[in-house]
């Protein structure tokens, strides 16, 4: 029997007006909670919501690069959470291919949790997603 692979996903996304500046932030943590992968981007303009499902697509895509076989995804954005596992509906048009993108990717994997955590349990992605800003925010170009 193949050895089955997978970890921890925090995701989180950050924006600076709604919509505003916005970034990526994901920590991807193996079974045995030895970090395997950290990511940061800038997405540009984005609402709060898109960059949620923008940091979450970033991670699964990563995950899945590193092999892995299931994955427990912890979010700090109750709607995104409470929409993937089926309690709410996605009704706004600008996260409707969001949406579908990260299930999909979910899918993928055989086995996936998607939990709500809270927003302190979610430092590291949330630092990682507002320096991507920073970082972008220095550069002329970007302003």
């Amino acid at each position: 029997m193949p050895r089955r692979i997978g970890g921890e996903l925090f995701a989180d996304g950050a924006s600076r007006g709604n919509p505003g500046h916005s970034g990526a932030g994901a920590v991807l943590l193996e079974g045995s909670g030895k970090s395997a992968s950290r990511y940061s981007a800038y997405l540009g303009q984005a609402t709060n919501n898109q960059a949620e499902y923008r940091a979450l697509i970033l991670g699964l895509e990563e995950a899945l690069g590193l092999g892995w076989d299931w994955v427990k995804v912890r979010l700090d954005s109750e709607l995104v959470v409470n929409q993937l596992n089926g309690s709410y509906r996605v009704k706004s048009p600008g996260l409707k291919p969001l949406f579908q993108k990260a299930s999909g990717l979910l899918k993928r994997f055989s086995h996936f949790e998607v939990v709500h955590i809270p927003r302190e349990e979610n430092t590291e992605a949330d630092s990682l997603a507002n320096r991507a800003i920073d970082e972008a925010l220095k550069k002329p170009y970007n302003r």
